[in-house]
């Protein structure tokens, strides 16, 4: 704050991006994770299909579908708004840990991300052996209803970093609180 004035002034970070870079990654970032919470509502929508449908086919192309879709595609959006995140963190006065709002949402896109990588990536594998086992005629044991929980919760996930992100709610950090004081870098 300005001395006496009570009126909130943002430091500029020790690397700050030029308007058309910051805008790119603002695209980047915006696009990816629009991109992720597109591809989690297709993942909902399969699961939906492979738990109601009494067709033998399409729920085979529904587990298969899930294998495809669900490992690379959600792990490179993932981390390409991770990424488009911290660049945006680091070049611009929000920082990445300066800012509540912020660092929840990189909170969220690390769980997330992890999550895909470390949890979804095998039951999606799974999921798609028992549908190409079910295409060939056989019987395949997998439980679908398991899968309803990974696109839901990140579902809301998302759709919490989308609000903290127009909301940009709590405030300062105690580090953005320091790196706010006059004559502290």
């Amino acid at each position: 704050m300005t001395a006496g004035s009570g009126v909130a002034v943002r430091r500029a970070p020790r690397w700050a991006m030029r308007r058309v870079h910051r805008r790119a990654a603002l695209g980047v970032h915006l696009w990816s994770g629009g991109a992720w919470i597109g591809m989690d509502l297709v993942l909902g929508i399969l699961v939906v299909i492979a738990l109601t449908t009494d067709d033998t086919g399409l729920r085979a192309v529904c587990l298969q579908a899930f294998e495809l879709f669900a490992i690379w595609p959600l792990t490179v959006v993932g981390l390409v708004c991770l990424l488009s995140g911290v660049l945006l963190g680091l070049g611009t006065p929000y920082g990445l840990l300066r800012y509540w709002w912020v660092a929840v949402k990189l909170a969220i896109n690390l769980v997330l991300s992890t999550l895909v990588i470390v949890l979804l990536g095998p039951g999606m594998r799974r999921a798609g052996e028992q549908g190409r086992e079910l295409a060939a005629g056989g019987s395949p044991s997998i439980d679908v209803s398991s899968l309803v929980m990974p696109p839901t919760v990140t579902i809301v996930a998302l759709t919490v970093a989308v609000w903290l992100s127009v909301a940009k709610p709590w405030g300062r950090t105690a580090r953005g609180r320091r790196s706010a004081r006059p004559g502290s870098a």
